[in-house]
């Protein structure tokens, strides 16, 4: 069964035809001279199931759309639908569904959720974001990338601030892609060490450099997340405040990274938080043709997992 659970569990080979494809589509709906894969409409008679343990508008609305435009139906599942896990184990779930529909995507809290409906599912199930990683965010990142500034191979990444989901998906796709990357942030909000062992052992150079300054020194490309979930509370929220608040990217910061380096943040953002509206709006930010290639790089991952 061919599932894209993470970066760092699909070859690179198959990692790179999804980009290859994410821009033909792209290109298409632009009216450039491509394949017009959307008009095969390779989804055609399949029913996708996209369930939400965690609210979205993103992640909904670039699958649901991408679905659609491919030719097929969509059945939109929240948490309180589905209450995954009570009541009904997940796996028992996952063969429910899988008679019933042809591709399973979850955005949902704990990794053991999706990897358990994977295991179980006889159908493709898609990550669509977990506590721990968001694959999908990153394959539209560097699709962003690619599209401005070329091949990402060999190229600087800095991540500033809370060493979350997003930034565990970029550490895989630094091994899988064959780029460096430094996080700059507090200690205690360090990524895991076994996402940057991975990387490293594709030979990528991984640092922590805790002065932000020193770290976007050459940066190609200086990533920014929000600095809370909707779900922390408000302790929580005052802490991360206190904790990242050396971490915001402003124009001061961005002055010391490459005069042509880029700007992402995957949204919704905190305007004045996490980066100020003058990097968000300015000319380095490509912050909403990152949103836009969510529905492009999310329609090549969903043809490839159906071989399409």
């Amino acid at each position: 069964m061919t599932h894209f659970l993470d970066i760092h569990k699909t070859s690179k080979a198959d990692l790179r035809n999804i980009l290859d494809v994410a821009k033909t589509v792209k290109d298409a709906r632009a009216g450039l001279p491509k394949a017009t894969l959307d008009a095969e409409q390779p989804l055609a008679g399949h029913m996708v199931a996209l369930i939400f343990e965690k609210p979205s508008t993103r992640t909904r609305v670039s699958f649901d759309v991408g679905v659609r435009q491919m030719g097929g139906q969509t059945m939109v599942l929240s948490g309180q639908d589905m209450q995954l896990g009570h009541g009904e184990t997940i796996a028992d779930t996952a063969r429910v569904l899988s008679r019933y529909v042809d591709m399973i995507m979850i955005r949902t809290f704990e990794e053991d959720t999706l990897l358990e409906l994977a295991d179980h599912a006889t159908v493709p199930v898609i990550n669509g974001l977990t506590n721990r990683t968001h694959p999908c965010q990153i394959m539209a990142d560097i699709l962003t990338f690619e599209e401005h500034r070329g091949p990402i191979k060999g190229k600087k990444v800095v991540w500033v601030g809370d060493g979350n989901n997003v930034c565990a998906s970029f550490l895989h796709a630094a091994g899988q892609f064959g780029f460096d990357m430094t996080f700059t942030g507090p200690e205690t909000l360090d990524p895991e060490q076994e996402f940057i062992d991975l990387a490293r052992a594709e030979g990528s150079t991984i640092e922590i450099v805790r002065d932000p300054f020193e770290a976007v020194k050459g940066a190609d490309l200086v990533v920014a997340d929000t600095w809370v979930s909707m779900h922390d509370s408000q302790t929580t929220k005052e802490r991360r405040h206190n904790q990242l608040r050396a971490y915001q990217v402003n124009d001061e910061l961005m002055s010391h990274a490459k005069p042509d380096s880029l700007f992402m943040h995957c949204l919704p953002a905190h305007r004045e938080e996490e980066a100020t509206s003058s990097v968000m709006d300015g000319p380095h930010s490509v912050i909403f043709d990152e949103a836009e290639n969510r529905l492009h790089a999310q329609k090549a991952v969903m043809r490839w997992c159906l071989g399409k």
